[in-house]
């Protein structure tokens, strides 16, 4: 997330990296291009989109970590657990709120 998207977010949800990356998977692991893992992420992806909120997130949960596995996207699994842990607490206060 950018420093211009974290200031609209309410201060408690704003990023503390000190205590995200404390509670972030460490890990160096390198994810290989594999096309077939990708493709399976990506398709079990869209059978599990409907048209719940949960369903969508759930969805695009996977489809981005199929992006591990793809050597044109560039993320880690630190990354995609921030992202996760990000949608969960806006979530969880009932979405973003416009001041």
């Amino acid at each position: 997330m950018s420093d211009d998207e974290d200031a609209r977010l309410p201060e408690d949800l704003r990023e503390d990296d000190d205590a995200d990356w404390q509670l972030a998977p460490d890990s160096a692991a390198e994810f290989a291009a594999e096309d077939d893992t990708r493709e399976f992420l990506r398709a079990v992806a869209e059978d599990v989109r409907g048209e719940s909120s949960e369903s969508k997130q759930l969805s695009a949960i996977l489809y981005r970590v199929s992006d591990l596995y793809d050597p044109d996207e560039d993320t880690s699994p630190e990354e995609i657990y921030l992202n996760v842990r990000r949608i969960m607490q806006i979530k969880a206060r009932g979405g973003l709120t416009r001041e």
